[in-house]
């Protein structure tokens, strides 16, 4: 790729005032590299009406309609997500910087952020493919964006009682579910809402989904790993006859009795990586492996 009027598309938390120092050293950087640069409107907005930036961006678009070489979000995961899903088909890679709390898909310091930057144009860096999955409701993409880089989940609605859900594998029945939801999520996805219910850290190179129950009724119920080559199709019995289905957060509401499938997305998400980046040791960080081990080896 030739250095010169390389396109980026840039995403923000337009809710967060943080960072403001690391908004303006991107920018900044972008600008020396005389690279193209187009601004999400919201996040333009913020950036110029409230925190009164002079970004000068080369142009503002709207939702989808937008084409570049990379995006940028800068935020944390939840931004990132909003980034991808609002990539999706286009193929093009994504540059997370952290600007939240966990960041393990926005995982480029604020502290790096310009070095990340300035990587790209020299070639240092590499990208690494997510897989992603896409819901339907009775053969129906679900809303307006059906594809989930971390995981959709079927859950009951607010106070309601719990809710049955009756889960089959390439048409095989494995059981029914009574709890207030289930997860399947991505390998990327293991270590967001999955994890917090009790499911397993799966390494993103594997093909394979994860089946987690959200409170189970019964504790034998446990979460299961599957060939991510596999259509599951789940239906939904409540007390209430209504039902959510939130893909990567995007939530819609649905009726009893409707037909949820799930399956493998015909596209990966491209994430962009400096090379001094490594899974294990950001993971081993964010979980905070080891600090007690290190620390009594050390003395």
């Amino acid at each position: 790729m030739s250095k010169d009027h390389i396109r980026f598309a840039v995403f923000g938390n337009e809710y967060s005032p943080n960072g403001v120092e690391t908004v303006i050293g991107i920018f900044n950087a972008l600008r020396h590299h005389d690279a193209e640069c187009y601004v999400d409107r919201p996040y333009y907005d913020y950036l110029t009406d409230i925190l009164h930036l002079d970004i000068n961006p080369t142009g503002v678009f709207d939702g989808c309609d937008f084409d570049a070489d990379f995006a940028v979000s800068l935020g944390g995961d939840g931004t990132f997500l909003r980034a991808a899903s609002r990539v999706g088909k286009k193929n093009i890679p994504i540059v997370g910087v952290n600007m939240g709390h966990l960041g393990f898909l926005a995982d480029v310091a604020p502290d790096e952020a310009e070095a990340a930057i300035n990587d790209i144009f020299d070639g240092k860096y590499r990208f690494v493919e997510r897989s992603v999955i896409e819901a339907s409701a009775d053969k129906e993409p679900v809303g307006g964006n059906p594809y989930a880089l971390n995981e959709v989940a079927v859950l009951k609605r607010d106070i309601a009682s719990m809710i049955l859900i009756r889960t089959t594998i390439n048409g095989e029945y494995l059981t029914t579910y009574q709890a207030d939801g289930l997860i399947v999520s991505t390998p990327t996805g293991s270590t967001a809402y999955s994890l917090s219910n009790g499911g397993p850290i799966i390494v993103p190179s594997t093909d394979v989904l994860c089946l987690t129950p959200v409170a189970p009724h019964s504790l034998n119920v446990r979460p299961i790993v599957i060939s991510d080559n596999v259509t599951v199709e789940l239906e939904v019995e409540s007390r209430s006859h209504n039902f959510l289905i939130a893909i990567d957060g995007r939530s819609e509401k649905m009726q009893e009795g409707t037909k949820v499938t799930i399956r493998k997305a015909p596209f990966n998400i491209r994430i962009v990586k400096r090379l001094s980046k490594q899974y294990y040791k950001n993971l081993r960080d964010k979980m905070g492996w080891g600090k007690g081990v290190l620390h009594q080896s050390s003395r």
